[in-house]
Formats: C-alpha cells, structure tokens, sequence
C-alpha cells in the first residue's frame, strides 16, 4: 500500500494577526484601529441598533395594535379542474379521498375548493370551504356540496 502524505491546500492555514506589540512589529501604536473615537477604545462597542445617539428606529415607531398572524387559517386549496381529472362519477370527495389521490399532503389539513376549471361528473363534495363559483359548478353538474367549516365556525 502507497505512503500518502496528506497536507492542507495552499491558502488554507494562515498565520494569525498579533497586533499591538510594539512600533517594530509594523503593528504597534493604534493596532490598525485608527485614530480616536469610539471604535479604538476598548469596550468601544455599539448595540445592534444603535444610530449614533439619534433615537432609533425600533424606539420611534410605536409597537402597537393587533396581529391576526397567530390566528390565520391555511387551506389546502384544490382547483375544480383537478376533481374532473382525478374523481370519476358519483365519488365523494372529502379529506380522506383528497390524501388517497395526493391533491393534499396531510390528512388533518383545511381544504378549499376553487372554481378554477369545468366538472361534467356528478361528485359529492364534503370539505371546510368551497367558493362560491366551485359550488355553482359541482351542483350544476349535480353533485352536492357540504362544507364543514362553516358548521363549526357558527357554534
């Protein structure tokens, strides 16, 4: 078996920068922090936000109100379109059937019908939103529509 003599690449172990050592060493005096001011002192640091003395920006404006993040609702939004490629006649579509065909990725998800497309098959759809175009056209092809959010939001 060959003797192999692994060693770093070119550039990749520099030596490091003692500073402040003496005239002589090319480094002395201010230790490449120029002259004066807060930065050559030692301990001469700032807070992330700081702006020199003026009132800064997280201060001035106020931090005040409401924010509906924490309470948004997500769909799983599936198109019109997709129903009429996937589901044949007289299926129904709810969660379960949505995860079987993989038109949505878990299984406790909120799903939303869109009106994007045409059906011509007769499906029964059972889902938490269904917009109002999407109903239109599930129940002129005569399906029926039955959403489930809507029940629990008015409780």
């Amino acid at each position: 078996m060959a003797d192999f003599i692994l060693s770093a690449p070119e550039g990749a172990n520099k030596k490091r920068r003692i500073v402040g050592r003496g005239s002589s060493s090319g480094r002395g005096t201010t230790a490449g922090k120029g002259n004066k001011g807060q930065q050559s002192r030692s301990g001469g640091k700032t807070y992330i936000g700081f702006e020199g003395g003026q009132m800064p920006l997280y201060r001035r404006i106020a931090h005040r109100g409401f924010s509906n993040y924490p309470f948004k609702k997500e769909y799983s939004v599936v198109n019109v379109v997709l129903l009429e490629e996937k589901f044949s006649a007289g299926d129904t579509v709810n969660n379960e059937s949505l995860l079987a065909k993989g038109l949505i990725s878990k299984i406790d998800a909120s799903v939303k019908i869109l009106g994007t497309g045409d059906l011509t098959k007769k499906l029964t759809v059972a889902v938490d939103k269904v917009s109002a175009s999407a109903k239109a056209k599930i129940e002129k092809a005569g399906g029926s529509v039955k959403e489930t959010a809507a029940e629990s939001e008015t409780k």
